[in-house]
């Protein structure tokens, strides 16, 4: 009666159910079920490879095209990326640029060594242009690269030294390829007189009238006529003091002498400051000591100059991009009339926020070096902290543009911001709740129990990869073995001096101190 009556209400009786295991197996004793379930090692291969795999293949969460940077923070899927093969072959951006912003000390200075490394594996040449503190040296040397020291008595830049133009113009029009030649002449004129003219705003701290910008510019012209071999800055400022007609003319003096030593007072007080001394230094005003090569890893080394010279830094790192992107333009010439293979470069632009906060006028020409990547056949990659950085500048219009730099990047790589820099970002980028917290956590300091061992914040050597409105992909950077071994990464070298024992740097007082928490202490 029991059994019909479970039949009648659907249900199965005791004794005719089958026993069936759990999701961990047998239960009961001697069942065997299992209280933890390892997690099973991941493999990856191509679909060639893995064709035939059953069950439990799937697809990669990440692009596998580009350079290796390490793996998926949530998934482990390996992460490749540079801008060059995500615009070129693996066609995810519009154009081959990045921008990386973070706090200091969480790794993106190997993030960018990383890229430059396999980039340059792939055949392209990594140009730094302007490593104010020498983080790079070691891996442009492991490349064979070309370093470039500057500095006050170390090394000097000649801003009016047009560099391999006059030759490459030359060569130009002996294989037939005048108009090539002429944009070359042209493209070294205009480069100098902006060097000139960038100069100049950096010392007044703003940029020059438009009539000394008129006299420069002719005095230049007069310059490359008459002059024979380099000139420098001092023989710039000798054709202006000598008052040649065609000056006086473009100085609007009406054949009053007078006049015209007073439109030009200002200007040969400026270029004398700038060839005797002054807070630029001579670094500008010698002949270069050691011309930038070609067909290499190219890096400007420029860490001797001191942290509070910020006018200085900015000088020299114009100076340096200047000409950095003159010799691509030269190569890319030769490239276009046959005469050499065509090259790749990958430039990297550090402390942005310097050049920009050096004086009026420089946020547009930074803005013009942006806009020219993908024309010109080079990947760009631009560096800075935080996003008030590029905002704390005076003009609204510069505030802007500036802005503009990260909102036209192909990619932005974000690394540990604080919470008050998110309205910022998302106005130049889309970034969802999860990410901004994200962002956030990688920002903290490592735990305050470190015990004197190397206790690494939580965000080093994390970032975000943004492009457009896509999640971000969240990257934990990985080094290799011989990364590590060589030192490559090693951005607080000066410190290991500091890190030997109290007794070897002659202060007995700091052992009492140190040797234990309570010991020395009343």
């Amino acid at each position: 009666m029991p059994a019909k009556k479970a039949a009648v209400e659907g249900r199965v009786p005791r004794r005719f159910r089958h026993a069936q295991p759990g999701a961990r197996g047998w239960a009961g004793r001697g069942g065997g079920a299992a209280v933890l379930v390892p997690s099973l090692r991941e493999y990856r291969g191509t679909t060639v490879q893995v064709c035939g795999l059953w069950p439990f293949s799937s697809g990669a969460s990440s692009p596998m095209i580009g350079v290796p940077l390490g793996r998926h923070e949530e998934t482990q899927a390996t992460v490749c990326c540079d801008p060059i093969s995500w615009f070129q072959r693996a066609r995810l951006i519009s154009n081959p640029s990045a921008f990386i912003l973070g706090k200091p000390g969480l790794g993106k200075s190997t993030l960018v060594r990383r890229m430059f490394l396999g980039l340059s594996a792939q055949g392209v040449h990594p140009l730094v242009l302007g490593d104010l503190k020498g983080e790079h040296v070691k891996a442009v040397q492991a490349l064979g690269g070309q370093v470039i020291t500057l500095g006050r008595g170390v090394g000097y830049l000649n801003i009016l030294d047009p560099g391999q133009a006059v030759e490459v113009a030359h060569l130009l029009e002996d294989h037939g390829h005048h108009e090539a030649a002429t944009r070359v002449r042209a493209d070294a004129h205009g480069r100098r007189l902006n060097m000139v003219v960038s100069l100049i705003t950096i010392s007044r701290n703003k940029p020059p009238t438009d009539q000394e910008q008129t006299i420069l510019d002719r005095a230049l012209r007069l310059l490359d006529d008459r002059f024979d071999g380099v000139p420098v800055l001092k023989d710039l400022l000798d054709v202006i003091v000598s008052a040649p007609d065609e000056l006086r003319q473009v100085a609007l003096d009406r054949g009053n002498i007078n006049v015209y030593l007073k439109e030009t007072r200002a200007l040969e007080a400026t270029l004398l400051g700038l060839t005797g001394g002054g807070k630029l230094g001579e670094i500008f005003s010698r002949q270069t000591t050691n011309p930038m090569s070609r067909d290499r890893a190219i890096v400007f080394d420029v860490s001797t100059i001191d942290e509070t010279e910020t006018d200085l830094q900015a000088a020299v790192l114009l100076a340096c991009w200047s000409y950095g992107f003159g010799t691509v333009n030269v190569a890319n010439a030769l490239a276009d009339a046959g005469l050499e293979p065509r090259r790749n470069y990958f430039v990297v632009l550090d402390e942005l926020w310097r050049a920009l906060r050096s004086g009026k006028g420089m946020v547009d020409r930074v803005d013009a070096l942006t806009r020219l990547n993908r024309s010109v056949g080079v990947g760009q990659i631009m560096i800075s902290h935080t996003m008030s950085d590029l905002l704390a500048l005076p003009a609204e219009e510069d505030r802007m543009k500036a802005r503009g730099f990260v909102e036209r990047a192909g990619m932005v790589i974000c690394g540990g911001l604080p919470a008050a820099e998110m309205p910022l970002l998302t106005q130049a980028i889309p970034l969802s709740r999860r990410e901004q917290q994200k962002l956030i956590g990688w920002q903290d300091p490592p735990a305050w129990d470190s015990r004197g061992v190397d206790a690494q914040p939580p965000g080093r050597g994390k970032f975000l990869i943004k492009v457009g409105g896509r999640p971000g992909i969240p990257v934990q950077i990985g080094l290799t073995s011989i990364e590590r071994a060589e030192g490559l990464n090693d951005t607080n070298t000066r410190w290991h001096i500091a890190a030997r024992t109290p007794e070897a740097l002659g202060a007995p007082e700091a052992v009492s101190l140190l040797a234990s928490p309570g010991e020395g202490l009343e």
